[in-house]
């Protein structure tokens, strides 16, 4: 019998992870039995309609978490919900997150602003087991690469982005076959360290001031100005004054 899959996501990488899942479902005897899904509009059209790619391959759309059915397995990419206990038992194998950050590094949102402005040298996608924290279960596998100097953050977000779908695609069968170890984040912290940053964090990366250094003023534009999403910021006279890269 087909192992029965959920799948959880948004945005670009989700849209390319679910697509390259249903073409997938005869090679690694598996089925995606439902959907959960919301647009998001930043990322424009192409490419992003989760919900619609769905539909196309007659796979149901969930409505709410709950709904989820008995499956073996639960796969979110980027999904905007966290899974309760209730939920992550649905699946009779595993619930798995492929999280687009370095763990335990950089667990929660945001997580290419704020290894900018940490100025790491390295960064990396993991696939982690899901437990009812944030970003917190053991991971299953990863990779990691070097972050180019004085990087933008829409440009560690493109080489994150690549390679998310690579990890995706190659530890996908071992995924199924149930080939892997898993390694608790709790082993890692003293080596790697540990970070959680929240949505709203990044609107207070975002406001500018003049009076802080060049240097760090330079970093923090690099690590908020994201196409598609308002730029960074300054306040001049009590009004926003928004940073738009030439």
């Amino acid at each position: 019998m087909s192992q029965r899959v959920v799948f959880l996501g948004s945005k670009p990488i989700g849209y390319q992870c679910l697509q390259y899942l249903i073409a997938q479902q005869q090679a690694l005897d598996i089925e995606v039995v439902a959907v959960r899904t919301r647009m998001r509009k930043e990322f424009g059209a192409e490419g992003n309609d989760l919900a619609a790619l769905a539909t196309q391959a007659g796979i149901p759309l969930l409505a709410s978490l709950d709904d989820i059915p008995e499956c073996d397995l639960i796969y979110s990419v980027q999904h905007h919900e966290l899974l309760q206990a209730r939920h992550i038992s649905r699946a009779g194998t595993i619930a798995v997150n492929l999280h687009l950050a370095p763990l335990p590094e950089y667990r929660g949102c945001n997580q290419f602003s704020f290894a900018i402005m940490d100025e790491v040298r390295e960064f990396g996608v993991t696939l982690h087991e899901i437990d009812t924290r944030i970003d917190h279960g053991a991971i299953l596998f990863e990779s990691r690469f070097s972050v180019p100097e004085s990087c933008w953050v829409n440009e560690l977000y493109e080489l994150t982005f690549v390679a998310a779908t690579e990890l995706f695609k190659s530890s996908l069968p071992d995924l199924m076959a149930g080939r892997y170890q898993k390694v608790p984040q709790a082993a890692l912290l003293e080596q790697r360290g540990t970070s959680l940053h929240f949505r709203d964090e990044i609107g207070d990366l975002k406001a500018i001031s003049l009076d802080d250094p060049e240097a760090l003023i330079d970093k923090k534009i690099r690590a908020t100005y994201m196409p598609g999403f308002e730029p960074p910021y300054i306040m001049v006279n009590g009004q926003k004054m928004l940073l738009v890269k030439p």
